[in-house]
């Protein structure tokens, strides 16, 4: 084994989140659980004791200023046992059994050194901060409030008061306040109000003095009488002269100020003196301002607050009306739509923006060869061109395979339907000379020279009556309302059809003899070292004693079960991983990308989750604290210490995840068969902890392991929903069945105990971790087994795929290219592919359609976590390249440009969501920086060229996963249905687009079962505004731009309801997006078909575009999902209000299940048995 240092750009820890490791012991937790220090408390004794003395001696100053000082000092360390041995060890202190209050209260309202005062005001802030409302009564109960209030009417005569004096003593004012009933009363009577709101006016630029005095003026306004004369030295005014604008400084401040405001307006006085002076208005205005720039929600509380003040105006009948008159019912009615939705028409509008000239776009001119190659040297299918007669044939049904259905015995035949070929003669007269580029550059609307008829290899075989005119029409309208209809298979088609060239299948198993096998981990890699386990050479559990040399158990699984050749090959992919290059320098391979991955012939539904598993895990948690002698809390694993001695006993579980992709960083024993396990933040950030991907072995079978993922983010998880992590067995795998399963139950996903520092938790406090929990049972002993989040698809996988699919394709028919779009930060490649039909001659008709196909571009995997875009992209990019008939109709039609993975180095790394920058790539399509997001701005830049030389996209579309909602679809962009969302009906109308936006989901919702239109939403959000579909759409011009979001969990509607998603449904989801693009062709060019506009009407019904009829778009941000019957309540923490969830740490901004409220007809139903 290579030692390998993980993470080095990794720079916060754990313990610098602020996540108490289990296994260590927190320094607040050691001091609850064990005696105070005696010699704190003997020095503690000692200085309260000589501050008593000096009090009594009245000693001189310079000794008192001496021994608060030091009293500071041990506070500030120590507060927790100062306070407890002030109220527990009084009578040793002094004969007359004051406590250590007492003698700073005494020494306060005596001493005349303002040094010693600061000490002592310094000493009560921080026995108050850290003690919190009981230290604060315990305060007031010595007398602190008047006390303190005398102090600050002193203070307040010098002139100029003491800046440092006057905070310490507001500070402490407004913490002890509330806990004083009758600190209004007193406060007034020392005529403490005026002397507060004056400093106020005196320093408005000096924020850190006004921030004290405006929580105090918050205290003193709980009191009506307080409000009021406070109100009439013009407190309300002073309140506007803070608040205002949209502004990122003084945030805080301004929250203050705006609680301050909502407690004075409540007294009538105030509020009429509010509306009289216009500032309902004002109000409003400045809440539509932080309502419209507070993208990310950072600013809820200042909303909030804005809100609060307005709910107070309109207590009284006068601040209603002038509320009402001030548009104010439609002005938050609009806002409370969506905070998110866009309601600047203006920034809705595509506006086509080059962003770089011409000269700096000729740089992609070398990855669009196909636009000027002549084809002269290439051996085409025909050198002749074909006659171009117009015949009255119309395609049949278009069909693929779905992932329910067996793969033909003849893999040349075609299983469902004839698909017809029809020449269509071109218009107007061509010249003989070749055009130049920019002659062909013609728009998508007019490219009418197509080759729209496909030979399939027979020449001379009839056509039945089935293909006249009537039947022509009648099948065209089966087709065009996307109903697959089974037809008979053409006489002239049988087994001979089978090619030459396709894809080879690939046994999967390992076929090294094993003292091959065990230098085989030496040897794979010159100069660097390949681990790829033990289980090779120790043997496997055979299920039979079939001889070595006949057909592998493996390959049979993969011709029965697979729809179609595999494209995996061992050997291959260890020679990619050679030169994939990670942060890392992952040595190891990890057996599934090795060994490959094939569908398992059984469907793997919903996991039904038994009632009262969540309650009976976080009891078990709980009982770690009361029943601590059970608790073994011992690391087994940890990637922060490479040395660490992995433990040797035979019953411990072995972890790992030094390899590509992988992800764990540590892992804690605390009982015998269950383990605590800490995920790695993407790199050069300090959150994203969601994927997993390791490997564990040392496990004995029959054994229930229970694994705890302690440092999840994420609010909610479709674990709550029947989704289960996944399982890879080596020994399976070696056993004919190299698939990954769906495994575990008992899961959950839950908040718990540990809190997020304020850095990881984007500015906020106290917010909590939370944890995946599953428990598992191994079949095997000794296995080597591997869990993930979701099917691992790694970067080396796909350059295996890639490299297989372009050494199986046929020259003749297919034009596939493979391109190096630009390099990585880790300087890895970023592919781009290039695929469609070869022209049928080097004849310039035939070159001409060529070139004037319309593009389609596709992207994925711009987030590493959402490995099933990569699957899904598989299926693409395999039925691009396959022999389906219907498939080299489509490569007729397009041109596809793809850059199959956007984010390389996040994927090799084990990442989330980011790059190597930290920074989440699909949030920077704006305005990419080449040096930090170099695939972004490449890929920017590529569309940017298609847009300059008049070839934009038909369609854009860029392959997602979604973690919280079930089935596959899409978001696109509609000015109309954004605008639906936030005015009123009347408005939507006026607002002119083309909704051919909707055409392409609709299709895919009548052929993809996986597909849910329902779910689909075109709004268009501002946190999304730099988001791929919304840049591509907006910047680019392309009308069809589309996120497609697949599952992680499974489907709850369609033919695959109830049951998970697997690798054979998503890479079908890719295939059929091909197939909806093909139709998509067909209702966009109705004439190249032959097809009578009379049969298109059906579009308008088809789109549902009538704006008087109720938008069938789902809210973009709606859960799928209603509450789970056992959720266990949270809202007891005591930062509840401050519980926002940040888009940009739970990726696309989702609610979590606890803000869903449930309807009395679901209440209902769902009790219902």
């Amino acid at each position: 084994m290579v030692s390998v240092s993980v993470r080095p750009y990794q720079a916060t820890t754990m313990a610098a989140a602020n996540v108490p490791v289990p296994g260590e012991v927190s320094p607040l937790t050691e001091m609850h659980s064990g005696p105070i220090s005696l010699t704190n408390n003997s020095r503690i004794v000692g200085l309260l004791a000589q501050l008593e003395k000096i009090n009594t001696e009245s000693a001189e100053s310079d000794t008192a200023r001496y021994v608060t000082s030091k009293i500071l000092h041990l506070a500030q360390s120590q507060e927790e046992s100062f306070f407890y041995f002030s109220e527990k060890t009084r009578r040793e202190m002094t004969a007359k059994g004051s406590t250590g209050m007492e003698v700073l209260l005494s020494t306060l309202e005596n001493t005349k050194d303002l040094q010693t005062t600061l000490n002592i005001l310094s000493i009560l802030v921080e026995l108050v901060s850290a003690g919190g409302g009981r230290r604060a009564s315990f305060l007031v109960t010595k007398g602190g409030s008047q006390i303190l209030l005398q102090l600050l009417m002193n203070a307040s005569k010098e002139s100029p008061p003491n800046e440092e004096l006057m905070v310490q003593i507001h500070s402490i004012l407004a913490k002890i306040g509330p806990k004083d009933k009758k600190f209004g009363v007193k406060a007034r009577i020392n005529g403490a109000l005026n002397i507060t709101l004056n400093l106020v006016k005196q320093n408005l630029q000096n924020h850190r003095l006004v921030l004290p005095c405006l929580q105090l003026l918050r205290v003193y306004s709980a009191n009506s009488v307080n409000s009021v004369s406070l109100g009439k030295n013009g407190v309300v005014e002073l309140m506007f002269k803070i608040i205002g604008p949209f502004s990122k400084k003084n945030s805080g401040l301004m929250k203050v100020a705006l609680d301050t405001l909502a407690a004075l307006l409540k007294s009538k006085t105030n509020a009429r003196r509010a509306v009289d002076r216009g500032y309902v208005q004002v109000l409003l205005t400045i809440y539509v301002d932080w309502h419209r720039h507070d993208n990310r929600h950072r600013n809820m509380l200042i909303r909030k607050g804005i809100l609060q003040s307005l709910k107070s105006v309109t207590n009284i009948k006068l601040g209603r009306k002038a509320f009402i008159d001030a548009n104010g019912m439609k002005i938050l009615y609009n806002t409370s739509q969506n905070d998110d939705i866009e309601t600047d028409i203006n920034k809705l509008k595509p506006q086509e923006e080059p962003g770089r000239t011409i000269e700096e776009l000729k740089m992609y001119e070398h990855l669009f060869p196909e636009l000027v190659d002549d084809f002269q040297d290439c051996d085409l299918i025909s050198k002749e061109p074909k006659p171009f007669a117009f015949e009255r044939k119309v395609r049949g049904p278009i069909v693929v395979p779905t992932a329910g259905e067996e793969a033909s015995g003849n893999s040349g035949n075609i299983r469902k339907g004839v698909v017809m070929k029809a020449n269509v003669s071109p218009k107007g007269d061509e010249g003989d000379k070749k055009p130049t580029f920019m002659d062909l550059a013609k728009e998508d609307g007019k490219d009418n020279d197509r080759t729209l008829q496909q030979q399939l290899g027979v020449e001379n075989r009839t056509v039945s009556s089935v293909h006249g005119l009537n039947n022509d029409i009648v099948k065209a309208l089966d087709r065009i309302t996307l109903q697959n209809i089974p037809s008979q298979t053409a006489p002239g088609f049988t087994a001979g059809m089978k090619k030459d060239y396709s894809l080879p299948l690939t046994v999967l198993t390992c076929t090294k003899a094993c003292p091959h096998m065990a230098s085989c981990g030496n040897v794979l890699f010159e100069g660097r070292t390949v681990q790829l386990g033990k289980l090779c050479c120790t043997g496997v559990e055979t299920e039979d004693d079939e001889d070595t040399e006949s057909t592998s158990s493996v390959e049979q699984a993969l011709v029965e079960i697979s729809d179609g050749p595999t494209l995996h090959d061992s050997d291959l992919y260890i020679e990619i991983v050679k030169n994939t290059k990670s942060v890392p320098e992952y040595s190891e391979v990890a057996y599934p990308d090795y060994f490959g991955h094939i569908p398992p012939p059984f469907k793997e539904p919903i996991l039904e989750r038994p009632y009262g598993v969540q309650r009976t895990k976080i009891a078990q948690d709980i009982e770690r604290l009361i029943h601590q002698s059970d608790i073994i809390d011992r690391v087994v694993y940890d990637l922060d210490n490479p040395s660490y001695a992995i433990p040797e006993e035979g019953d411990i579980l072995k972890f790992n995840s030094k390899f590509e992709s992988g992800n764990l960083r540590k892992v804690i024993q605390i009982r015998k068969n269950e383990y605590d396990l800490i995920l790695n933040s993407d790199i050069n950030s300090n959150h994203y902890h969601q994927w997993f991907y390791f490997e564990v072995s040392g496990m004995r079978p029959g054994v229930a392991y229970r694994f705890n993922i302690i440092n999840c983010e994420k609010s909610n998880s479709q674990f709550n929903y029947g989704m289960q992590p996944l399982m890879y067995s080596v020994q399976e795998a070696l056993n004919a069945r190299p698939w990954w399963m769906r495994v575990g139950t008992d899961i959950c996903y839950y908040k718990n105990h540990f809190s997020r520092s304020s850095v990881a938790a984007g500015g906020q406090k106290g917010k909590s971790y939370y944890t995946i929990t599953f428990t598992v049972s191994f079949p095997h002993k000794d296995d080597v087994c591997y869990f993930a989040y979701h099917y691992p698809y790694t970067y080396s996988t796909l350059q295996m795929h890639l490299q297989k699919l372009e050494s199986a394709h046929n020259p003749q028919q297919i034009y596939f290219r493979k391109d190096v779009l630009c390099e990585t930060l880790s300087g890895n490649s970023c592919p781009l592919v290039t695929i469609t039909a070869m022209p049928e001659s080097n004849y310039y008709e035939h070159i001409c359609q060529f070139r004037n196909r319309p593009y389609v571009f596709l992207s994925a995997r711009v987030h590493p976590g959402e490995t099933n875009a990569s699957w899904v992209m598989k299926g693409t990019l395999e039925y691009l390249m396959s022999n389906n008939p219907t498939a080299q109709s489509l490569r007729e039609s397009y041109i596809f440009k793809i850059v199959p993975m956007l984010n390389p180095d996040g994927v090799i790394n084990g990442n989330h969501r980011c790059s190597l920058s930290g920074e989440d790539l699909n949030r920077q399509w704006q305005s990419p920086n080449p040096d930090l997001h170099p695939t972004i701005y490449h890929a920017k830049g590529l569309l940017q060229y298609l847009a300059a030389v008049k070839r934009l996209p038909l369609v854009y579309c860029d392959y997602h996963g979604h973690s919280r909602k079930k089935n596959v679809f899409m978001y696109g962009c509609s000015i109309k249905e954004t605008v639906w969302h936030t005015t009123d009906n009347a408005a939507s109308c006026d607002v002119v687009e083309d909704v051919g936006y909707r055409t392409l989901p609709k299709i895919l919702s009548h052929i993809a079962p996986a597909f849910c239109m329902s779910s689909c939403s075109f709004v268009v959000e501002k946190s999304k505004e730099s988001t791929a579909r919304v840049v591509v759409w907006r910047e680019i011009g392309v009308q069809r731009s589309y996120t497609m979001e697949s599952t992680l969990c499974g489907c709850d509607q369609g033919k695959y309801k109830g049951l998970q998603i697997g690798t054979r449904e998503l890479e079908e989801m890719g295939a059929k997006f091909c197939v909806g693009l093909l139709r998509l062709k067909r209702l966009t060019s109705p004439l190249e078909y032959n097809l009578p506009s009379s049969l298109l009407d059906f579009e308008n019904d088809l789109i549902e575009s009538s704006c008087k009829v109720t938008s069938p778009t789902t809210y973009v941000l709606d859960e799928d999902e209603p509450r789970f019957l056992e959720e266990v309540d949270y809202s007891a923490e005591s930062n509840d209000e401050l519980d926002i969830e940040l888009a940009e740490n739970a990726g696309d901004y989702e609610p979590s299940a606890q803000e869903e409220v449930l309807s009395d007809s679901e209440l209902s139903r769902t009790f219902l048995p």
